[in-house]
């Protein structure tokens, strides 16, 4: 096995082969693309170092993402919440976006992601944030209020099951089960 293999013990590679949705050889090309995120001196130990969300947001496949900012935060297990990641945060965010993980649980991590205020429900706030992501904020592009308005109204009305004003999470998770291409949308292949 090449270098980045010999700097992840084998019964680590078998340990996070279990606890997530990638195979061995996902597991050591993470390892590799992480590390390249390191300088020389920090990938001797690896496992302990952070990367700041700054490089993370490097990657190509997050760099063109709306929704980079959100997906650091969520799967960065930072206490200060600035979002950097360590391996195992990387790894995390690998399997949830994997082909193999469930729709359960790409479905769980989607709304952590749209929930822009982490309150555990998608509200209007959360819902023309969303929107505003996938438009882009560009005045050629950003919807006017009333389109906002009734796009967020109709939103509500297919998926607020219980009709509070929200969609929670039971109710996210029913919409997208609709969706088919929702799994295969919703990935980062390294």
């Amino acid at each position: 096995m090449g270098g980045s293999a010999s700097q992840l013990p084998r019964d680590l590679l078998g340990e996070y082969q279990a606890l997530t949705f990638l195979t061995k050889q996902e597991i050591l090309l993470a390892h590799k693309r992480f590390s390249e995120l390191l300088s020389k001196e920090e990938r001797e130990s690896i496992l302990q170092k952070r990367v700041p969300k700054s490089k993370i947001l490097t990657l190509p496949e997050l760099r063109a993402n709306p929704f980079q900012d959100r997906i650091c935060r969520v799967f960065s297990t930072s206490e200060d919440g600035d979002g950097s990641m360590s391996f195992e945060d990387f790894l995390d965010m690998l399997s949830v976006f994997s082909d193999s993980a469930t729709s359960e649980i790409k479905s769980h991590y989607a709304f952590r992601i749209f929930d822009f205020d982490d309150d555990g429900t998608l509200d209007e706030k959360d819902l023309e944030k969303l929107v505003n992501c996938l438009t882009g904020e560009g005045d050629e592009t950003r919807l006017s209020e009333s389109e906002m308005n009734q796009l967020i109204q109709n939103i509500l009305e297919e998926a607020d099951i219980d009709k509070d004003g929200t969609i929670n999470l039971s109710e996210f998770q029913h919409v997208i089960s609709r969706s088919p291409d929702f799994a295969s949308s919703f990935k980062i292949v390294l």
